[in-house]
C-alpha cells in the first residue's frame, strides 16, 4: 500500500510540472526572444563602440606622424 502511495505521489508531482511547464511555455519563449534582441543590441553597442575606437587610434597615429 506504501508503494502505490508513493508512486501516486511522484504521477501527481509530475502532473504538476508538466502543466506548470505548459503554462510557462509562451512566458520562456518571450524571454528567449527578449534576450536575442538585447544580446543583438549589446554587440550593435558595442561594435559602434570599437569603431569609434578604432578611428581614435588611427587618427591620433596620423597626427603624430606630421
Amino acid at each position: 500500500m506504501k508503494e502505490f502511495l508513493v508512486g501516486l505521489i511522484f504521477i501527481f508531482a509530475a502532473l504538476v510540472l508538466l502543466g506548470i511547464g505548459v503554462l510557462l511555455y509562451p512566458f520562456l519563449l518571450a524571454l528567449a526572444l527578449f534576450l536575442r534582441l538585447l544580446v543583438i543590441f549589446a554587440l550593435g553597442i558595442f561594435a559602434i563602440w570599437l569603431l569609434g575606437k578604432f578611428i581614435i587610434l588611427v587618427w591620433e597615429r596620423m597626427r603624430k606622424k606630421e
